[in-house]
């Protein structure tokens, strides 16, 4: 017979610098992208106009 023996390991929660520093990232990356787009839009609008 044997027995199963589970070992489960509370995770500590991630310190406040390391969402900071995370969300930042995530957010910078959002604004460049937006700009990439909205290049891309205006230089589709530009060259219709001509």
């Amino acid at each position: 017979m044997t027995t199963n023996i589970t070992i489960t390991k509370r995770q500590r929660p991630l310190p406040g610098w390391v969402w900071f520093i995370a969300l930042w990232c995530v957010g910078v990356g959002g604004a460049m992208s937006l700009g990439f787009a909205f290049k891309i839009l205006m230089n589709l609008t530009l060259f219709a106009v001509k």
